[in-house]
């Protein structure tokens, strides 16, 4: 019976290149909490790294929750 191989994982911290194009593709539009739980990490540390992408809320987005 062959072994089975264990999916490679970055280390702790670290951010895959999936998950930085997830967060790409998503933060603009959906609430930061949602995006935290989809990628299995803590709110602040999304906040945090979309900040330092310069990645921004839509004004679409903005507007649906009334800050705009």
């Amino acid at each position: 019976m062959a072994k089975k191989r264990k999916a490679k994982r970055t280390p702790r911290g670290q951010w895959s290149t999936k998950d930085l194009n997830l967060l790409k593709r998503l933060f603009g539009v959906n609430a930061t909490s949602k995006i935290a739980k989809k990628l299995k990490r803590k709110t602040d540390a999304v906040k945090k790294k979309a900040s330092r992408m310069g990645l921004k809320k839509s004004k679409v987005y903005l507007r649906r929750i009334g800050r705009a």
